[in-house]
């Protein structure tokens, strides 16, 4: 059986992922995945195209150099912020209404409604997508495309969400991928890509909310009946913690993001005795600097992640499918990585939550990077593009690639900063996602002969089992194109993406079915009254974080 191979592109805020299947019928395997920092991109959007040239051609070559190919073209992912969802429905009179009604009458009906959709500024705006909401015909109202076709008619008439951005953070991109040669086979508006790779058929079935946690961009994206209903996205996220940690301890940004993955947690109230261990920083020196408490470092977590759920939940409640979420909520993105998240969310939200890492559809071979919540975009493009079968990103099969160093491996999401020691504690245990947390006890403090807290152990046995140098990874720094005047108003990737789409799978993202949905759960999970709490306690500050944002959003 013939092999090809993917190569799919994730430009984030905080991280560049670069990940390489091979794609053997309907066999996919998750041959490279590596996360590089970023730089030039602010909230999902590419902001400085040489900056992200630079770094993303340094991605680009280790890939080529440890699998000895070279990559012709590759799928990349869209921007998540600065996009608004608008409604549009077309048409049409068919000319034998005895006839069943057909997929392709479908798909020229959507295609009519894109083309048909007028943009406020085509100079300025581009259409990223769009998805089939409903169909009517004179005898029956608002059925799914699934249960449309087959049925006899005179009128058909669809209505869609369609998804508009910006065309310069578009062309931003095309601009990076043509100074480097390779050209953009798909681009793909990743929300509902996403859901796709992490969600379960019967939840999208029965309605559920995806809140995608990245460093730069919040977002979440609602399902129901199987469909996208609603997508909405906010400028903070993991960096917007990292800068709370930064400017209340007085410390760099890249150690205050170090301190974050290593020893974040939500729910200061529930770090039982981990709560009273203090981080110190240690200079080159081996002087004692800053002490920073984990307890007041949750604290810090907790107060900017409670505005950032409040704003998701907000949405969800103004969406008008807070009482469909039967599935409640899944949560991903990089943010899940805070010891608690879970908990806190349920806490806040009144709502089942969980956590979504991309499906088992692929195998990968000592990677467990690719498995996790922060490749979930990653997966699911290379999940969306696999059906196309024409789609081959690489000139020759790449070699398998070695075993990675496992220490480095695990140092990935935590690249050293600064040339500073820290003295940090054990982790803490998380609170089970299930039933209820121990109680906290408290525990003696101990003091010292001048009634001081005493260390937690010996500085010098501290030094040697945690103490670590961080050195801030360095990446040196042409010109981009302005867009030109006369642009298609569909992104023109996503538009020649649309026809094999549409033919495979009648919709004009590109999905397939799931292709595991036989392996669902026989386990019967109890069913719990769901509450938005949080709403009785809304105050008008995020109404006026969204009057901020100039109603970017809907």
């Amino acid at each position: 059986m013939e092999e090809r191979y993917i190569a799919s592109v994730d430009l984030g805020t905080s991280k560049i992922a670069v990940g390489i299947a091979r794609i053997q019928g309907q066999n996919v395997q998750v041959v490279y995945y590596r996360e590089t920092p970023s730089k030039g991109i602010r909230n999902s959007y590419v902001l400085n195209p040489k900056k992200v040239e630079d770094v993303l051609r340094v991605a680009i070559t280790n890939a080529q150099q440890e699998l000895k190919i070279k990559i012709s073209e590759v799928i990349v992912g869209l921007p998540r912020y600065y996009v608004r969802q608008e409604v549009k429905s077309a048409s049409t009179e068919r000319e034998n209404e005895d006839s069943p009604i057909l997929e392709q009458e479908l798909r020229d009906l959507k295609n009519e409604a894109l083309q048909t959709y007028p943009l406020k500024d085509s100079k300025t705006e581009v259409i990223y997508g769009a998805v089939a909401q409903s169909f009517s015909t004179e005898d029956c109202l608002n059925e799914l495309e699934s249960d449309i076709v087959g049925m006899t008619a005179g009128t058909l008439e669809g209505n869609f969400k369609v998804f508009v951005g910006n065309r310069r953070h578009s062309t931003n991109i095309d601009s990076i991928f043509n100074s480097m040669g390779i050209s953009i086979a798909k681009k793909y508006f990743t929300p509902g890509i996403t859901a796709k790779a992490v969600l379960k058929e019967e939840q999208m079935e029965n309605g559920v909310a995806l809140i995608d946690l990245g460093a730069g961009v919040s977002s979440v994206t609602i399902f129901e009946g199987r469909i996208m209903r609603f997508y909405s996205a906010i400028p903070f996220g993991g960096n917007s913690v990292t800068n709370d940690i930064k400017s209340e301890c007085g410390i760099s940004f890249e150690l205050a993001e170090n301190i974050k993955k290593g020893y974040g947690a939500c729910m200061h109230d529930k770090l039982s005795s981990f709560g009273n261990k203090t981080l110190k920083i240690i200079d080159d020196n081996d002087n004692t600097g800053i002490q920073v408490g984990v307890k007041y470092i949750s604290q810090i977590i907790d107060a900017r992640m409670k505005e950032i759920l409040d704003a998701l939940l907000y949405a969800i409640q103004n969406s008008g499918y807070a009482d469909k979420l039967r599935s409640g909520i899944v949560v991903t993105g990089g943010g899940v990585d805070l010891v608690n998240i879970v908990n806190f969310i349920k806490a806040e939200s009144g709502c089942i939550v969980a956590i979504g890492t991309p499906k088992p559809f692929f195998t990968c071979d000592d990677n467990a990077l690719a498995r996790g919540a922060s490749a979930a975009t990653t997966m699911g493009m290379i999940y969306a593009a696999k059906m196309d079968k024409s789609l081959n990103c690489t000139s020759k099969p790449p070699v398998q690639p070695r075993t990675p160093d496992p220490v480095r491996a695990a140092e990935t999401v935590r690249e050293t900063v600064t040339k500073r020691k820290i003295v940090m504690p054990p982790m803490p245990e998380p609170v089970r996602e299930t039933g209820h947390p121990e109680p906290v006890r408290e525990p003696a403090r101990q003091t010292g002969p001048a009634g001081q807290q005493e260390p937690l152990r010996q500085e010098e046995q501290a030094r040697q089992e945690f103490g670590k140098e961080y050195t801030l990874p360095h990446i040196d720094q042409e010109e981009f194109a302005e867009p030109q005047e006369g642009m298609p108003s569909i992104e023109t990737s996503v538009a020649a993406a649309q026809e094999y789409a549409n033919a495979q799978h009648g919709n004009l993202f590109g999905y397939s079915e799931d292709e595991h949905s036989g392996e669902k759960s026989q386990k019967k999970k109890e069913k719990k009254k769901r509450s938005f709490k949080w709403f009785e306690r809304m105050s008008d500050t995020v109404g006026s974080l969204f009057d901020d944002m100039d109603n970017e959003e809907v």
